[in-house]
């Protein structure tokens, strides 16, 4: 992983999603002075001066740098939409900690596959959207095969408050920024639960050891679980009591169900229809997955002690 400098000039940028994710990217991109446009369905009153809200992809797409920042079930839509309007001169990243359906594609799969765009990336690591909302000091990772990615995103958001590292397993980043935010229902849960610093450092470390066999399965390198996309994103999940997937753990430990702890975490969690295909995905390659079983027992709905129990003897 390197931390290369900004040597291009500030590019235009198009991000492309109006909730919470997109509105932040769009933010931080407009700080380092690059024309953003934002695509968005929504009015956004909050950007008078910053970003351009544009309402067609043929506009959007008039950047060179794309930032796909909707769900994971309906990337694939958009990005259909999105490709009528591009090409091969396109570099398109993501922001989406989901992997879409029973296959567990990627999106930058359905990147490849449903636009002529080939230079593709993803966003991974601690950041979160109020901080790059705010301009408050973090970090984050682009994961690409391409330097000329690494480049554009550098240039687009490095700036005083945010440092862009990157790494060239896009797969490895893709599938640990999937399966932290899976691992991070468990740090929340188990901090509630009554889990001291101990408890949850051996949980955090057995986590990540089982995220990085399961990555691997999936044709990631290990070791990129183990880096700031994985382990330190995890790591950064025990300060981060806003985060959804922790606000959502913490929720069920305290005995909410799934709709309630969902309505208090604001925003979508990926995690909570990939945890049980992350199961079935680890049983077919018989990986063991008895963390990610725990925590499907969790959503279930199971109780505090047994849940921590099954976590910490898998």
């Amino acid at each position: 992983m390197s931390a290369p400098g900004s040597a291009l000039p500030a590019p235009s940028v198009g991000v492309i999603g109006g909730g919470f994710w997109g509105v932040a990217l769009a933010l931080a991109a407009s700080r380092t002075g690059a024309e953003v446009l934002l695509y968005s369905r929504r009015e956004q009153p909050q950007l008078r001066g910053g970003p351009r809200i544009v309402r067609d992809h043929a506009e959007v797409a008039r950047a060179r740098l794309l930032v796909i920042a909707v769900p994971s079930n309906a990337a694939r839509t958009a990005l259909r939409a999105l490709g009528d309007h591009m090409d091969g001169s396109h570099l398109v990243i993501h922001g989406v900690r989901g992997l879409e359906g029973e296959a567990l594609k990627t999106v930058s799969d359905l990147v490849r596959e449903e636009t002529p765009a080939r230079r593709v990336g993803a966003l991974g690591g601690p950041v979160q959207e109020d901080e790059l909302r705010e301009g408050r000091p973090s970090a984050m990772v682009c994961g690409s095969r391409f330097p000329e990615v690494h480049a554009a995103v550098t240039a687009a958001f490095q700036s005083d408050a945010l440092h862009v590292y990157t790494t060239p397993d896009l797969q490895g980043l893709e599938w640990a920024s999937a399966l932290v935010g899976c691992l991070a229902i468990g740090v929340g849960f188990a901090e509630q639960a009554g889990a001291g610093p101990g408890l949850l450092a051996a949980l955090i470390s057995r986590a990540v050891d089982s995220a990085a066999r399961i990555a691997a399965a999936a044709g990631a390198e290990e070791r990129t679980m183990l880096g700031l996309g994985g382990y330190g994103d995890l790591l950064a999940s025990i300060r981060l009591e806003g985060r959804p997937e922790v606000v959502l753990g913490k929720a069920l430990a305290r005995g909410r169900t799934l709709d309630e702890a969902v309505a208090e975490a604001r925003l979508r969690v990926e995690a909570i229809p990939l945890i049980p295909r992350v199961v079935a995905f680890a049983k077919a390659r018989r990986v063991d997955a008895g963390v990610f079983e725990a925590l499907e027992t969790t959503l279930k709905g199971g109780a505090p002690r047994a849940v921590l129990d099954r976590m910490f003897a898998a």
